[in-house]
This record gives C-alpha cells, structure tokens and sequence, in this order.
C-alpha cells in the first residue's frame, strides 16, 4: 500500500523519507498534539518526555481509526528550542524506536517562537493512510 520514494544516487536520509506514495485507503488526518496526557496535563518538563507522550498521543487518535504506527505518512514537527531538540536526540530516538518501530514517513521539523500551551515544548500534526 506504501511506497518509499527514494532518488537514485541519493544518500538514505536518516529518520524518515524523502517521499511516500500510497495506494488505497482510507487518508487520516491528525491535529497537533503535545506533550500532555488524556487530562490535559503535563507529566513531563523536558523535551524527550513530552516527545515520547506526543507520539503516545497521535497513536491513540489514530487507533480511533484502527490504525497503527506503520501507517502514518507524513509528521509536522513544530519545536521551540532547536537545540532542545538536538539535545535530546538519545531519548527522542529511543522512544520512536519503541514506539514506532521502523516506519519512517516523511518529516519536517521547524522551530517557531512559541505554542498555544505555554509548557509545551513541542507539538507534531501527523497524517496516516489506514488500509479499507
């Protein structure tokens, strides 16, 4: 149903896809989500943690629509510190691994000046193509 699009001659990217094509199915989409849990509350300060709970987030939204990791496209990363993030890339990474597993969708990260919810530290929009 998915497709990697990856040039020829060009180096693999990291931690996601260049592009993705898909086939079939039912298209997901999945508003910002942040760091808090299901009663609106931050358990954790830091970046990595807040990571961890957003995605934990956007993969109950999707189960909603009986879908999963390996479904999701597509990832908009809004941060507001860069090197928060790049600092926190261990346990970010840690945490997508188990979370994720190896589905790399295809990605952006920007850093804006600030989020509606004053102790996020990030918030991520995801998209997913869950199979009819």
């Amino acid at each position: 149903m998915m497709q990697v699009l990856q040039p020829p001659g060009w180096a693999r990217p990291r931690g996601y896809s260049n592009g993705i094509a898909t086939r079939g199915g039912r298209l997901v989409f999945i508003a910002g989500q942040i760091g808090w849990n299901e009663k609106c509350e931050f358990e954790a300060t830091g970046f990595g943690g807040q990571f961890r709970q957003t995605l934990k987030n956007i993969l109950a939204v999707l189960a909603e629509a009986q879908g999963g990791p390996e479904h999701i496209v597509r990832l908009t990363w809004y941060v507001v510190d860069k090197q928060e993030y790049l600092a926190a890339m261990a346990e970010v990474g840690a945490a997508y691994r188990e979370l994720m597993g190896r589905n790399y969708p295809v990605m952006a990260v920007v850093q804006v000046g600030a989020l509606v919810e004053e102790a996020a530290r990030l918030e991520i929009e995801a998209m997913a193509v869950v199979p009819d």
